[in-house]
């Protein structure tokens, strides 16, 4: 029987637009990118040129401290542009799709009678190692290293998040042979994080797993969370995790023998006309799946990801590697008349401020406004009411700030990343950049231990 977990932290953001329960029709796209950015602590080192020909799982750069870890073209076609930013920093790869999707011939087989150095070898050779990611630092896995436990959180409590029951619906051949396939590279177990709800869904028949049930507000689905309260990490301790996405690719290779990286997301948010989901792929130009599906053009925030953790783009940008959800909400830069004096029955707070507090079902159109500039970092105490961890948050952030490399082990600094503190960040009085701070001590750490 699983373990069942109440969570009484955290907070569930009430926003309109949440994606129906209905798949649309699927989004091709002429344009696909992979961005080097998607992945914290990496060095590209670019194995191609613009006007070059790649097939799916063809390598398009590798990791200069990793050179063994390759990340590979999400489909056929050809190299149209290499996108720098300062200091020619390699921004994006942009692949004009040929819609042959052909793929680059890898081994069929099952993963049962496989060795671990098989597995790893397929896996970094087809580019879907960079789906495996560690704790601490959040970064790509290193290969050489094996993980105490595997962890994968079977649902999402992000705000407007997709239903992986709905998301997953059908793929449970696959998500089965990429468990088979990692367990092969833990000498302990691979661990998934579920709903009580979900006791009947697609991960509950899983097997050569242990499933632990998760009760509570977000952020109950972030697989950080869930570590915390299964298998906390220590200093000197590694565990790996991966989302149900990165599985289904795994079980797609080993079941076929050649990459597929379509999948399905969810269009979310206020000023979406008809929030839904939509077959696509890895990478896809954003203006395919957006164009003509808002209320009213010009004056939206489009994201690649969830209000709190995802990334601002422009329209015509590319979706996440990870990332299964695009947001569209208002920007809200407009005047607000008189807003200081609005009793808010229409506005919604963490703190209850407002009057809609008087509403606990309602959900709400919310903009991007920051309502104020940051202020001084104080001692509130508001933070621990939105973290389901026992860390102290702000002593932990202050340890970043100066700099403080054993305060910051004493104080968890192992056990986190950027988006378990992210809802700490929306209810921040004082408009601290928590997400950015908690990189910061992430990256710092890597530079001095390795």
């Amino acid at each position: 029987m699983s373990k069942v977990i109440n969570l009484k932290r955290g907070f569930n953001i009430r926003l309109k637009g949440d994606a129906e329960k209905n798949l649309g029709t699927s989004v091709e796209t002429d344009k696909v990118a992979i961005k080097p950015t998607d992945f914290p602590g990496l060095v590209p080192k670019l194995l191609v040129k613009a006007g070059q020909n790649v097939k799916a799982g063809e390598p398009i750069f590798f990791d200069k401290y990793n050179p063994e870890v390759f990340y590979t073209a999400p489909t056929s076609g050809q190299v149209l542009e290499i996108n720098r930013g300062e200091r020619r920093k390699v921004l994006e790869i942009i692949i004009k799709a040929d819609g042959k999707n052909e793929s680059v011939p890898f081994t069929k087989a099952d993963p049962k009678n496989l060795s671990a150095e098989e597995i790893k070898e397929q896996l970094l050779k087809s580019g879907l190692w960079p789906f495996i990611k560690q704790r601490p630092y959040g970064t790509t896995a290193k290969p050489s290293q094996i993980p105490k436990h595997i962890f994968i959180s079977g649902f999402d409590s992000a705000p407007l998040a997709p239903d992986y029951e709905f998301l997953f619906k059908g793929q449970i051949a696959e998500l089965q042979t990429g468990v088979n396939a990692l367990s092969k590279l833990t000498t302990g177990k691979i661990q998934i994080g579920i709903r009580p709800e979900q006791a009947n869904g697609i991960f509950s028949g899983l097997k050569n797993l242990e499933i632990n049930q998760f009760k509570g507000p977000h952020p109950a689905g972030n697989v950080g969370i869930q570590i915390h309260h299964i298998s906390p990490v220590n200093k000197g301790e590694i565990v790996w995790t991966i989302t149900p996405q990165g599985l289904i690719y795994i079980g797609k290779l080993f079941g076929t023998g050649k990459l597929d990286f379509s999948k399905i997301i969810a269009l979310t948010g206020s000023e979406v006309k008809s929030p839904g989901y939509f077959k696509t792929i890895l990478g896809v130009n954003l203006e395919r799946i957006i164009k003509g599906t808002t209320k009213k053009e010009g004056n939206e925030r489009t994201i690649s990801g969830n209000v709190l953790t995802g990334t601002k783009v422009t329209p015509d940008n590319y979706l996440g590697f990870f990332d299964s959800q695009i947001t569209i909400i208002p920007e809200g830069d407009e005047y607000e008349f008189m807003g200081w004096a609005d009793p808010g029955f229409n506005k919604f707070s963490a703190s209850k401020t407002f009057f809609g507090k008087l509403f606990p079902k309602k959900a709400y159109t919310l903009n991007a406004n920051l309502h104020g500039g940051e202020r001084a970092f104080v001692l509130s105490g508001e933070y621990e009411k939105f973290l389901p961890m026992n860390i102290l948050p702000v002593y932990l952030l202050k340890a970043i700030l100066a700099n403080d490399i054993d305060k910051m082990e004493e104080l968890g600094i192992y056990e986190i990343i950027e988006e378990d503190l992210a809802l700490c960040e929306y209810a921040c009085t004082s408009k601290i950049k928590v997400q950015d701070i908690v990189r910061q001590g992430l990256d710092q750490m890597i530079i001095e231990l390795g």
